[in-house]
């Protein structure tokens, strides 16, 4: 294990499979405290099963590091802030919100129906903002009780479908868009609490782009 993350607790949303749960061991395995939140949906975003979150828990606690599960919904307001609060009371702070969750919802737009289009625009835009209001809250009010800034990372993900555009998912690269926005935007307003704020547009072959 390495020291990296060391004495830090992290949360990564969406790491029960891909590129979530390669964040969460990667973390866990330089040394940080993961809570590991995934409702077990599928890539549709229908259903619920905490397994693959746990199995992702079991492989950093047999590797000798800590982690929790967590199966809140991160776009729901009170889901993502009892996700800040089950973190900071297991593990005493936060100190990294890796933003990562979403569901696809491909259609052509003038096929799309407007479930399709609010389910995805849900998960992804407000999944972000929603986790990265109460973190951000958190982080203030430590500062200011500190009466320093903190050293916090808040990350989200956004993609090249939002960044370029890709056919057939007018409402992904919307929401995907739309995070990068935000990310700038956030960026400039916590940089006074020492939140720093990225955002990154990985490709990978993942469960979600397969199916």
């Amino acid at each position: 294990m390495g020291n990296l993350c060391a004495g830090r607790v992290a949360i990564v949303t969406g790491a029960g499979r891909g590129l979530g749960r390669e964040y969460a061991l990667m973390l866990a395995e330089q040394g940080a405290k993961v809570v590991v939140n995934d409702l077990g949906a599928t890539a549709a975003g229908e259903g619920a099963d905490l397994t693959p979150a746990q199995s992702v828990v079991e492989a950093i606690r047999l590797a000798g590091g800590e982690a929790i599960v967590n199966g809140n919904d991160v776009s729901d307001w009170a889901g993502a802030k009892a996700l800040i609060d089950e973190a900071v009371g297991t593990f005493g702070r936060l100190d990294v919100l890796i933003n990562n969750a979403g569901i696809l919802r491909d259609r052509m737009m003038v096929n799309m129906t407007e479930q399709e289009w609010d389910s995805v625009i849900k998960v992804h835009l407000k999944g972000t903002f929603a986790p990265s209001h109460h973190a951000a809250q958190y982080w203030r009010q430590e500062a200011k009780r500190r009466g320093s800034p903190v050293s916090a990372r808040l990350i989200n993900t956004s993609s090249a479908s939002g960044l370029f555009g890709n056919v057939g998912q007018s409402n992904y690269g919307s929401a995907k868009a739309g995070i990068a926005a935000f990310t700038i935007i956030s960026a400039t307003e916590l940089r006074q609490y020492g939140i720093t704020v990225n955002a990154i547009a990985p490709r990978a072959q993942t469960r979600m782009k397969r199916d």
